[in-house]
């Protein structure tokens, strides 16, 4: 009998029957947050897309060839092509101004993401804004009212922690557009939402190349 029973063990364990389990599923909590990185890429790249879509029909409505507008977006030129031909078909947006002292939100959003992508460049290991920076241009965090105050913030304390390293241009523009963003223009009201022509993502993405290109040629 007890050769019987040890013999049973021996078959059980050389069976597997007692193998490692398999873990419970995930969690809710688990598969929410895998879900919210995937979203996060999935959504950023839409919103690439469309901002691409916009651009490209700002550059043809100003007269820029498809040949060159192809060229700079890596995409073919039929590809271009179709792209323009519906911006024709719908209503043209008016040109946009690329004047830098604008002042409804976006563009003012846009100029001081370029102030601090300037200053993460000049002060990358030691610069407090270079995370946030990252995670604005990933789409990670987006233009809220809180993230914009909070990138003022760390613009203000890296402009008195590299006062030495960065010039003078970086603290005159972010006094210019923080007091700009302390008094809302009639642009952002909907009275004024014609004189801002394109959708807020794509002036943030223009002020912040103008802002950028405007501190290079100060420096």
């Amino acid at each position: 009998m007890y050769n019987r029973v040890v013999a049973g063990k021996d078959n059980g364990h050389r069976n597997g029957s007692c193998a490692h389990q398999p873990s419970q599923t995930l969690t809710e909590e688990q598969a929410a947050r895998i879900f919210a990185g995937m979203n996060e890429v999935i959504r950023a790249g839409e919103e690439m897309r469309k901002l691409r879509t916009e651009m490209i029909k700002m550059l043809a409505g100003s007269g820029w060839t498809q040949e060159k507008i192809a060229q700079l977006t890596e995409m073919s030129q039929p590809a271009v092509s179709k792209q323009v031909t519906k911006s024709k078909l719908s209503d043209s947006p008016p040109p946009m101004d690329l004047s830098l002292d604008q002042r409804d939100t976006p563009w003012l959003e846009g100029r001081l993401w370029g102030l601090a992508e300037e200053i993460s460049e000049a002060c990358y290991d030691t610069a407090r804004c270079t995370r946030y920076v990252n995670a604005l241009a990933r789409g990670r965090k987006r233009f809220t009212p809180q993230n914009v105050d909070e990138l003022r913030r760390l613009v203000e304390e890296d402009l008195r922690l590299h006062r030495s390293l960065l010039p003078g241009s970086h603290r005159d523009a972010y006094d210019q557009i923080s007091r700009a963003l302390d008094v809302p223009s009639k642009a952002t009201s909907g009275t004024g939402a014609a004189t801002s022509p394109g959708s807020p993502s794509a002036r943030r993405t223009l002020a912040a190349q103008i802002q950028r290109d405007r501190l290079r040629g100060d420096s």
